[in-house]
């Protein structure tokens, strides 16, 4: 995931370059749309925010391995001001993470693979500086709703069958910032945001003491995610 960083780093860089070296003015009218769309595609990797009971399970120790994935959707962007635009940006993500219960000495036991693919619903407000030649800088925060088609809260079959379960609504907030790029036929818009959980999205074990889900307070996604929109 950093080597994708670093090259979209750079690539980000180079377009920045070219735009600013361009004195004809593309796109003039564009800001001055009321509603337009778009679509974006990107890649994200998520991680888990763990919180550990240390009266639950003492010798508990709990670690996540993320997984590069990856995410495509749509734009719907209202201007409210010729600062201020509201964004609706309903798409898909996918990633991957592995557990690991480092405190259970059966190799079976002791890893839990989360395979996710979330319908992944953000309502953003994009703040704007005023455009200078063909780019204009921009923060944006807000927050989604996240509906996770992979979950299996409703299984009957918890860790001690070897399911580890999670929730399938859950909610975020999100951060970030960007830059809009004005080309000739559409403005392109690389941008990366963090993306946090704000629920607790682990599904308890019915076994109250149970090795993997009892040490455990808290446990939410926080992502990074590496988009560009094409508008």
């Amino acid at each position: 995931m950093k080597k994708k960083l670093f090259i979209g780093f750079f690539f980000l860089i180079s377009v920045v370059a070219f735009a600013q070296s361009e004195r004809i003015e593309k796109l003039p009218t564009f800001d001055e749309r009321k509603l337009h769309y778009g679509f974006y595609l990107g890649v994200n990797q998520n991680d888990f925010k763990l919180n550990l009971r240390n009266s639950s399970i003492p010798n508990a120790v709990i670690t996540v391995s993320p997984t590069v994935g990856f995410n495509v959707g749509l734009i719907a962007d209202l201007r409210l001001h010729k600062n201020l635009n509201l964004r609706f940006e309903p798409g898909l993500v996918t990633n991957s993470k592995k557990i690991y219960f480092n405190h259970l000495a059966i190799p079976r036991d002791s890893v839990r693979e989360v395979g996710s693919t979330y319908l992944h619903v953000p309502l953003l407000l994009k703040f704007s500086t005023d455009r200078y030649k063909n780019i204009r800088p921009y923060v944006l925060a807000g927050i989604s709703y996240d509906h996770n088609f992979s979950s299996n809260e409703a299984n009957q079959d918890d860790n001690s069958a070897g399911e580890f379960r999670m929730k399938t609504s859950n909610f975020m907030y999100e951060v970030g910032i960007g830059i809009d790029i004005y080309l000739y036929f559409f403005k392109f818009s690389p941008s990366i945001r963090g993306v946090f959980a704000i629920n607790n999205e682990v599904k308890y074990d019915d076994d109250p003491n149970s090795q993997w889900t009892a040490p455990i307070n808290y446990m939410g996604t926080r992502g990074v995610f590496l988009s560009f929109a094409f508008e």
